[in-house]
């Protein structure tokens, strides 16, 4: 099992100590501060080794040709280090962010994936889908071709799902998984919808990364630890109406129906602190690396054992030396859970 880290923004220099500890890989989100492409960039310019990832990019941000353009120019700046996470994003982001309909998303998704994989193979696209036509019919011009040599000589596509058919359709036409809140019992689970994804496309007995990003605190106090890995879940199941939010038939799967309704009403009553509250300390613990060393060996083990290939640690809290010390702490269990990694 590799490492990787998920780079906070408001430390994103932390990519270099993680390169400094062996880290395989390093994502860079995006959402309500920043885009993902403008910090890969910066870090590639800062590292030699360590991979740069988005995770992710959204789908409705970006046309698959600037998606393409995108990656091709990271590509460059690390020299093949760049592999592209991509996902759907949910409702609240689709159509009120960007103000693109979410219907029928894994279908969107099909298609979107599609044409980026023909443009990065050197193919002019000429796509003609349910949800992306390229080139326009009865337009003016002729359909994308990208125009650079790739540095890499297949640059990875990741996909975030969460359901069992976001899963499947991972497994399918993607070269790895890349997951939220997961503990090794759910990892355990998504690879058996992944697996059989893989049979039904062209990608059986190829290599497949799974990918969980895993919220990391080194703390003897479990309940501190856990205090913004539950500000950070009840933003997501907070994100738009229950009946088109993930995060929250996510809980509601879990047992955590209840809560989760809970975090939804606290939440759009502008009681943030009350929502992160009524995150239950159960599935905090149960989705992340809390505690001492020897408590985050145990739980990195029980991730290694569930099919996990690269785990993508998120180091959370407030003091930056607190950053550092996890990531300390998880390249030396690593090498333990993992020898010769």
């Amino acid at each position: 099992m590799r490492l990787g880290i998920n780079v906070p923004l408001n430390d994103i220099d932390l990519v270099v100590e993680a390169e400094r500890h062996g880290f395989e890989v390093a994502f860079v989100p995006e959402g309500f501060r920043s885009d993902a492409a403008s910090a890969l960039g910066y870090m590639a310019a800062r590292t030699t080794r360590i991979h740069v990832a988005s995770g992710v990019f959204q789908i409705p941000a970006r046309t698959a040709a600037m998606t393409v353009m995108t990656a091709a120019t990271l590509d460059g700046l690390s020299g093949g280090r760049f592999r592209l996470g991509l996902g759907i994003s949910n409702a609240f982001v689709t159509e009120g962010w960007h103000g693109t309909p979410f219907g029928r998303p894994l279908a969107r998704t099909r298609e979107y994936v599609a044409v980026v994989r023909a443009a990065l193979d050197g193919r002019q696209v000429d796509h003609q889908g349910e949800h992306l036509r390229v080139p326009l019919p009865g337009g003016r011009g002729t359909g994308f071709r990208l125009h650079a040599s790739l540095i890499s000589p297949r640059i990875p596509i990741y996909l975030a799902a969460v359901g069992e058919r976001g899963l499947r359709l991972a497994g399918e036409i993607a070269d790895g998984w890349f997951g939220v809140f997961c503990s090794p019992e759910r990892v355990a689970e998504a690879v058996g919808h992944l697996e059989a994804g893989r049979r039904s496309g062209d990608g059986e007995g190829e290599p497949f990364e799974v990918i969980p990003s895993v919220p990391i605190a080194v703390d003897e106090d479990l309940e501190a630890a856990a205090v913004p890995v539950k500000h950070h879940v009840a933003r997501f199941v907070s994100l738009g109406h229950r009946s088109d939010n993930f995060y929250f038939r996510l809980l509601e799967r879990l047992g955590h129906g209840e809560a989760a309704v809970e975090i939804q009403e606290r939440a759009q009553a502008g009681d943030a602190a009350g929502a992160a509250a009524a995150v239950p300390f159960e599935f905090v613990d149960s989705t992340s690396l809390l505690g001492p060393p020897d408590r985050i060996a145990e739980r990195m083990s029980a991730y290694a054992r569930a099919g996990v290939t690269t785990i993508a640690l998120s180091p959370v809290g407030s003091d930056p030396a607190a950053r550092r010390k996890s990531l300390q702490v998880a390249a030396e269990t690593a090498d333990l859970v993992s020898p010769g990694r």
